[in-house]
């Protein structure tokens, strides 16, 4: 049963002690047997046995102990010959480290292996040839091989007997290294005559208990005359060479001499004992003594070689010398990087000095080529402390950002002290883990749709995007719509949105007449624990269609009866105003942009309409009559696509007073008061009609076209066609109507030469080094909430000139007013509107 003496070592991070845990067991115990018991011995929890992960980092090819998780013992896992691990030397240690995670500790362990008595003493031949003159004298001796023990102290070899024999007995001789050599001594004269050969038994033994034996055979053949024997120079040779040497190189050369001459004086040499390590790296030449290397050298398995070599002449005898190789170590191991811990991945919310590897170094060579420096080469993130025993901690040194890098590849560099240095280099891939700390971020910081009015249930609206730089579900968004009310209505009546698209569709028809815009929140929240979120506002405009005819206000096309009669008296001349036709359009932009005009009239040159003022006006002098009665036909239509219209018929009655005329009005007409050609003229007005219409037509088309082909201007007084209104949502013109929010008053009179409202509004202040030319267009467009004309004022004078003139003109509201022109001068203008 083995013993052991225990003495307690903490060290590393947490533990400290004086001395390492020490454990001495003898060689060749047991696989299974326990060593001592770690927690105890350490001081350690039972309980934190499996949270611990108590392991053994070993360094060497093969791992000779295992540490139980169930109870902390150490056991032992393999085979342990102190001989092979130690050789010839008195004291044999192994050196281990346990290794304990959560929080990482190393406990330095030293085991001591004691020798017992397991290898018998054993000689290197099994039968010693030897030769002896029969002329030897007594007390002539003879070298014999010594035995091999490879065990220590009192198991080694001791003594040597000799099986009993009247010629011969048997001494030792003690080198210098303290060796002992057994001798053969010849007691009585030999007579070759007589007995020619001799057989003895030469037996080892050493001091174990039990006691071991080894046992040689000497053949001895009496020889004539051979009285000298070989000499060597010395007999220790100690050489020095280098773990580098190639194979081939010389070590020694052996010259042993002999005074005998002939074949007794011929010296032959060879191995008297060597070890098998020796054997396969060591040669010698028998004939010229010449040692060289027939395999490679390395320091760092064995350090010294020690063999015997004999030199025998021709007649047999023959000597014996110790020859001691010492290895010098050179620096050919490059240092070794081991990871002991690794912790991966790392959340990117670690604090800095967080432990993230435990890394070991060590170099194989000695001295200066076994001292390692380390070092790593990525200096900002992280950093390399050094602790004991050749670790180093690899600890975070400033806060991660996985959105900023997501993994890194630090190179382990290890470098010792040799000449020429070595290096060795190692990559540990670290991985950063996602935590959520980033909100998702929207594309826009608003967003705008457009849709037309009356589009059906569940049009897609828009789609929001938002974006989130972290990963996995901390990066899964789901978009949500949060509550609110327009017009004391839940917005989700008026929208909803794919949680995971983003997409927003119409859960109704908007009426752009009652609805124009209106917006909400969208929010955007990550699937992370905690989620974060952010919002943002989605504004939608109602685009308006021509969905409305103008509605007719006066005359009233509601009237009960045949037609609406207007009375003209007979003095009235040629520009006198009848009446005025007043209509609105619910629409906007385009689509509520009114025009005038004379559908059916029975003489053209009677009666004219204003375009855009309704304005119904007498075209030439009437006829010199008592009375006339025309009924005309007036149709109002807007500027959308398709243009909606709407039609009032007026009967225009010219008397000289009301009274006279209402009996006619009473009357029904017969065919009797018809003339006999109101067919012809009925025809000839209906062509003319149609002729004046269609002339109509293409001067309008025309005239647009022109305007379009004029481009637009950012000055003040820009010649756009159209007015400039302010809108609610962004523009968005198309070629058919204008999506504006666009609302108006009506303030007229039947004459325009009478304003009710008048006032004088400046456009703005003109500066004066931008004034109007002369026989420029000015844009009637400011007053751009009305629908009637503006007369504009334009102050006209030469240049220099404070005077002037004014030029009055009449505009409606959208059209150009070209300004007077001056052959003479290049005059000068400001504009005023009177409205």
């Amino acid at each position: 049963m083995a013993w052991q003496v225990i003495f307690l070592y903490f060290t590393l991070y947490s533990v400290a002690a004086s001395n390492p845990l020490h454990y001495l067991i003898l060689e060749e115990m047991k696989i299974n047997a326990v060593v001592g018991n770690l927690v105890k011995d350490l001081g350690l929890n039972t309980n934190e046995l499996e949270i611990r992960k108590l392991r053994i980092v070993s360094h060497n090819t093969r791992n000779y102990f295992n540490v139980s998780l169930e109870n902390g013992n150490l056991y032992v896992s393999d085979r342990i010959d102190r001989e092979e691990l130690c050789g010839p030397e008195q004291s044999c240690f192994m050196d281990l480290e346990i290794l304990a995670e959560n929080p990482v500790n190393v406990y330095p362990v030293k085991v001591e292996i004691q020798d017992i008595n397991d290898n018998s003493p054993t000689f290197s031949y099994s039968m010693f040839e030897l030769r002896i003159s029969e002329s030897a004298s007594p007390g002539s001796r003879l070298i014999l091989g010594n035995a091999l023990d490879p065990d220590i102290g009192t198991n080694s070899l001791q003594t040597y007997m000799l099986s009993p024999n009247p010629h011969f007995s048997l001494g030792e001789k003690t080198d210098s290294e303290g060796t002992k050599h057994p001798e053969l001594i010849l007691e009585q004269s030999l007579d070759c005559e007589k007995q020619q050969i001799y057989t003895l038994t030469l037996t080892a033994s050493d001091g174990g208990k039990p006691l071991r034996t080894g046992t040689a055979s000497i053949r001895i053949e009496v020889q004539d005359v051979n009285d000298n024997y070989p000499v060597f120079s010395q007999d220790t040779y100690r050489i020095n060479m280098n773990e580098n040497s190639p194979v081939g190189s010389f070590v020694l050369q052996l010259n042993a001499t002999d005074k005998d001459e002939g074949s007794n004086a011929e010296i032959t040499y060879s191995f008297s004992q060597i070890s098998e390590k020796a054997h396969d790296v060591f040669t010698m030449d028998p004939q010229s003594g010449i040692i060289r290397t027939q395999g490679e050298l390395d320091y760092e398995l064995t350090k010294t070689y020690q063999m015997i070599v004999k030199a025998t002449d021709g007649g047999g005898l023959l000597a014996k010398c110790t020859i001691i190789i010492q290895i010098v170590d050179v620096n050919d191991n490059a240092p070794e990087i081991m990871l002991a811990s690794l912790s991966t991945p790392i959340p990117e919310d670690s604090a800095p000095g967080t432990l993230v590897a435990l890394i070991h170094v060590k170099d194989s060579d000695s001295g200066n080529n076994g001292d390692v420096t380390c070092l790593i080469s990525e200096t900002i993130t992280f950093t390399l402390i050094p602790s004991s025993n050749n670790y180093y901690k690899l600890v975070t040194a400033t806060p991660l950002d996985r959105e900023r890098t997501s993994a890194y590849n630090i190179t382990v560099i290890a470098e010792d002290g040799g000449v020429p240095q070595m290096v060795t280099k190692k990559t540990i891939s670290i991985t950063i883990f996602d935590i959520n700390d980033n909100s998702p971020l929207f594309d826009k910081p608003i967003y705008i749709a457009y849709i037309p009015e009356h589009a059906l249930t569940g049009t897609s609206l828009h789609t929001v995007h938002a974006s989130d730089p972290d990963d996995n579900e901390n990066a899964q968004i789901i978009y949500s719509i949060i509550n609110s009310n327009i017009d004391d209505i839940p917005v989700t009546s008026y929208v909803s949105i794919n949680s995971m698209t983003g997409v927003l569709y119409a859960q109704r028809s908007f009426d752009y007449e009652q609805l124009r815009e209106f917006q909400f929140q969208v929010m955007a929240k990550d699937s992370g624990s905690p989620p974060l979120s952010s919002n943002v506002t989605v504004r939608i405009c109602i685009i308006d269609k021509n969905d409305n005819a103008p509605k007719i206000l006066y005359p009233s096309a509601d009237t009960e009866g045949s037609a609406l009669f207007e009375f003209i008296p007979h003095s009235a001349e040629k520009g006198y105003l009848v009446t005025k036709v007043i209509a609105v359009d619910a629409d906007s932009g385009h689509n509520a942009w009114l025009s005038y005009h004379l559908l059916q009239v029975p003489d053209p040159t009677l009666f004219t309409i204003g375009q855009y003022t309704g304005e119904i006006r007498i075209g030439r002098d009437l006829p010199d009559m008592d009375s006339l009665r025309q009924k005309i036909v007036v149709l109002v239509k807007d500027n959308g696509v398709p243009s909606l219209s709407s039609t009032v018929t007026i009967t225009m009655v010219v008397a000289e007073n009301f009274q006279q005329v209402v009996p006619e009005i009473k009357r029904h007409p017969s065919k009797s008061d018809t003339p006999s050609n109101a067919t012809f003229y009925l025809v000839i007005a209906i062509a003319l009609i149609s002729l004046f219409f269609i002339i109509t037509v293409l001067i309008t088309v025309i005239f647009k076209c022109r305007k379009s082909s004029i481009p637009p201007s950012l000055g003040p007084y820009s010649r756009n066609v159209y007015p400039q209104f302010t809108l609610g949502c962004p523009s968005e013109i198309s070629d058919t109507s204008l999506p504006f929010p666009f609302s108006y008053d009506v303030c007229v009179t039947l004459d325009s030469k009478q304003n009710e409202i008048a006032y004088l509004k400046p456009v703005q202040n003109v500066p004066t080094d931008n004034l109007i030319d002369t026989g420029d267009s000015v844009i009637v467009g400011e007053n751009a909430s009305t629908n009637q004309a503006v007369q504009v004022t334009i102050h006209l004078g030469a240049e220099g000139d404070q005077k002037g003139r004014a030029n009055t003109k009449w505009a409606p509201i959208g059209k150009n007013c070209k300004t007077g022109e001056n052959k003479e001068n290049t005059l000068k203008g400001q504009i005023q509107y009177i409205k």
